[in-house]
């Protein structure tokens, strides 16, 4: 049955090289309904050229200038029309049964809003390793982001009631899934199975170490965590970088 609406954002600017194998992975998933759009920066290479070739399968396209891939992301959220709203970036692909596989682990577990599971991390070289789900909650609160992001499919009650934090640069989907997880924790459901492929060159790896700490602090501030908890793993951190 195909009956529930997913809706899948692709947030892209100059993102030629690989655009069209993430545009593929979306059309050719073996779950049906599904709106697609597509958030472009106002890119200035091929994009729009590759975009153009699937016009007709498109349901949104925006092309415009952002402030960034959060305030993109948001923009397509608030188009999204789906029950279960994705994210998948122009470097990343989905497996052919990934919407499937979500839409299966909603109707088994109804009351769930936020769904993730594992990725395949693709290497430089073009080698695969698995990124598995880290479940400790205390290395995700104190250290870092131990949830696979771009294998989240959300329920578009959760979206409505927040979205991301356009004022970080690269650590708003962590402040977005620590606050869920402070405030209902029973919302999330786990997937063991590696069903995105994502590209090892995100935003975070060109941030100082000054900087990644500062986006830290607030995204934890911002996320709820009390000023002991959040001086305790900015130590944390800083020291874990000086040492390794």
């Amino acid at each position: 049955m195909n009956d529930i609406l997913v809706s899948i954002i692709t947030v892209v600017y100059n993102g030629e090289k690989y655009l069209k194998q993430t545009i593929d992975s979306v059309l050719n998933q073996s779950y049906e309904n599904i709106e697609y759009i597509i958030v472009d920066g106002a890119s200035t290479d091929g994009t729009l050229n590759i975009i153009e070739e699937y016009n007709d399968r498109i349901d949104t396209l925006i092309s415009e200038p952002d402030n960034g891939l959060y305030d993109a992301m948001n923009k397509g959220i608030k188009l999204a029309k789906g029950e279960l709203i994705g994210m998948i970036n122009s470097d990343d692909w989905y497996e052919l049964d990934a919407v499937k596989l979500i839409v299966d682990n909603y109707r088994n577990n109804p009351s769930k809003k936020i769904f993730h599971g594992d990725r395949n991390d693709v290497l430089e070289n073009g080698t695969n390793r698995i990124k598995k789900f880290h479940p400790s909650r205390s290395k995700f609160i104190y250290y870092g982001m131990t949830y696979n992001h771009p294998s989240m499919f959300v329920h578009k009650s959760i979206y409505l009631k927040q979205l991301y934090n356009i004022h970080l640069k690269a650590l708003s989907d962590y402040e977005f899934v620590l606050k869920n997880l402070i405030q209902d924790p029973a919302n999330f459901s786990y997937l063991p199975i590696a069903y995105v492929n994502y590209r090892l060159d995100g935003l975070s790896g060109g941030m100082s170490t000054k900087n990644i700490l500062k986006e830290g602090y607030i995204a934890r501030k911002n996320g709820g965590l009390s000023f002991t908890q959040n001086i305790f793993s900015y130590v944390f951190r800083l020291v874990v970088r000086i040492v390794y």
